[in-house]
């Protein structure tokens, strides 16, 4: 397996992980929090996770373009384009609630839309994690590294 490979799908668990953290564990916490103690948590919150989630973000898609600009296939362009999802609806739906949440504007309800939202990015980050192991363990060896 290519480094490169086994990179991006190191990164992608990583993901995966963190995804499903915060949908079981992280999003349902908030709602245990009282109105003033949840922003006051959310507001530490936002200053601490984005140290952890970009920097995986940045360098899943970064590798993924990168594979994608280098070798365009069907695999590859389906890869790109889940990814693509995950950011459009990251910024486009998750970002905006948090911003509710840490201006208290319906706080309370946008932690419960977060919450809910956010399965949709542990489905698409999921389905890239599985899908990138069929494709690296299975279909690679069958076309003889061609990804």
């Amino acid at each position: 397996m290519d480094k490169l490979l086994l990179i991006k799908l190191l990164i992608d668990f990583g993901l995966v992980i963190l995804i499903w953290l915060v949908q079981l564990v992280i999003y349902p916490s908030f709602m245990y929090y009282g109105k003033s103690n949840l922003i006051r948590w959310h507001k530490i919150y936002m200053t601490r996770i984005p140290f952890v989630v970009m920097p995986l973000m940045t360098i899943q898609l970064g590798l993924s373009a990168y594979l994608f600009y280098n070798d365009i296939t069907f695999f590859n362009s389906i890869n790109i384009g889940i990814i693509s999802l995950i950011w459009l609806h990251t910024f486009i739906k998750a970002v905006p609630l948090h911003s509710q949440i840490s201006l208290d504007q319906n706080a309370t309800v946008a932690a419960s839309k977060l919450f809910r939202m956010n399965r949709v990015r542990t489905l698409l980050w999921t389905v890239l994690f599985v899908y990138n192991i069929v494709v690296v363990c299975v279909i690679d060896s069958l076309f003889v590294n061609k990804w």
